[in-house]
């Protein structure tokens, strides 16, 4: 434990932030999970908080090995990892489908041996944000035209774009959306952007009309899409608005202080109340003061993204930060703000908070490599400190 200890390296307050935001999460996991074993009828609720533990404790292993990996390093993973996300992406897309009523389209890979689900969608966000970055350091100071960033940038982010969307339409719009502030970041020509802003609304465009002629393709994707956002302007009586009545109930009935740990009623009314309306529970259960903490460790958590990104000498390094720090941030806005009805239902996780194996996961490697471009950073400046010189000398 010392040796682990000694060995952690990085921004000491981010690593202060991802600890209080996975202790806190045992509480309303554990709370949430009484509901999760009564619908599975197994009734132990140890077996759920058990699995988050786990879940957890692999994520912060990643973050442990990943930050000592130096982060230029990653320039030439991503555009390895590019064709294997593209045929995981295949693989999932049409794997013999499970028959789940609601979707009929997979999203997850079963892995064996271990009983772990797997999403790789999530996993090609990260892959794509790398990906993005580093093509955009690439040409920061050199002037490339737009059909050359068309087949080198733009190519791979529709392919892996367009395998994501129909399973997950929400993943793809905030991907889509990622990968265009890290471009505006970067400084690439907002003339080109807005073209490639055209081009996604026309391609989503004719997908929708082609869903639409042929049906059984992707079963029942576009209706789902239609339903939530239906329910969201027009509130009828549908399932995506018992869940957000309930989810607005429960941050009523929190008040200030909450009703306690663990007595939360409406994770009985709930279905996803362990993982995308865990923010209600949260606010339920801790009131309005859990809830500004919440929001208080996230918006540490962005600054410290943005004095990291700001201090690195290094292109690469600065937009790496940004196009991976940034989308973590955003998936906390999305998901409270879907608790709170800002935006419709779109089943995307609380960051190290929420249920869940892959998003824990890929939210911990995001973190590593943060971290492992802020340990570049401080080797520049033991490199350049007087005693270094001096000894250099010497």
């Amino acid at each position: 434990m010392k040796l682990i200890i000694e060995n952690i390296k990085g921004d000491r307050t981010l690593w202060a932030v991802l600890i209080l935001l996975a202790v806190f999460s045992f509480l309303p996991v554990y709370s949430a999970a009484s509901n999760l074993a009564y619908i599975s009828e197994s009734g132990n609720t140890f077996g759920f908080l058990f699995k988050h533990f786990v879940h957890l404790s692999i994520g912060f292993c990643f973050i442990y090995f990943v930050q000592n990996i130096p982060y230029h390093y990653f320039r030439g993973i991503s555009i390895l990892m590019i064709p294997v996300v593209v045929f995981i992406l295949l693989y999932t897309l049409f794997q013999p489908s499970p028959g789940d009523s609601l979707t009929n389209t997979n999203r997850w890979i079963k892995i064996p041996i271990v009983g772990f689900s797997f999403q790789p969608s999530t996993f090609a966000g990260v892959v794509l944000m790398i990906y993005t970055s580093r093509y955009l350091a690439k040409i920061k100071n050199l002037k490339i035209g737009f059909r050359h960033s068309l087949l080198s940038l733009w190519f791979p982010v529709f392919i892996i774009l367009s395998l994501i969307l129909p399973a997950n339409f929400s993943t793809a719009a905030i991907l889509f959306c990622m990968v265009l502030l890290l471009c505006f970041v970067a400084g690439y020509p907002i003339k080109y952007l807005f073209t490639i802003i055209c081009s996604g609304i026309i391609t989503l465009t004719l997908f929708i009309l082609l869903i639409k002629s042929f049906p059984s393709v992707f079963p029942n994707r576009v209706d789902t899409w239609e339903s939530r956002i239906e329910s969201f302007v027009k509130k009828g009586e549908t399932s995506d608005n018992y869940q957000i009545e309930k989810a607005k109930i429960a941050i009523a009935t929190g008040g200030i202080r909450g009703l306690g740990p663990g007595k939360s009623i409406q994770k009985n009314f709930l279905p996803q109340s362990s993982s995308d309306f865990i923010f209600a529970i949260i606010i339920e259960e801790y009131g309005l003061i859990g809830g500004l903490l919440i929001l208080l460790l996230y918006t540490l958590f962005l600054l410290r993204v943005v004095i990291i990104s700001n201090k690195s000498e290094s292109i690469f390094g600065s937009l790496l930060v940004i196009g991976l720090g940034i989308p973590i941030v955003f998936q906390a806005i999305i998901n409270i703000g879907v608790s709170v009805q800002l935006f419709p239902i779109t089943g995307q996780p609380l960051p190290l908070i929420s249920s869940g194996g892959t998003s824990i996961w890929m939210t911990c490697i995001s973190v590593g490599i943060i971290q492992s471009v802020r340990n570049g950073m401080a080797d520049q400046e033991a490199s350049k400190s007087p005693l270094s010189l001096s000894k250099a000398v010497g």
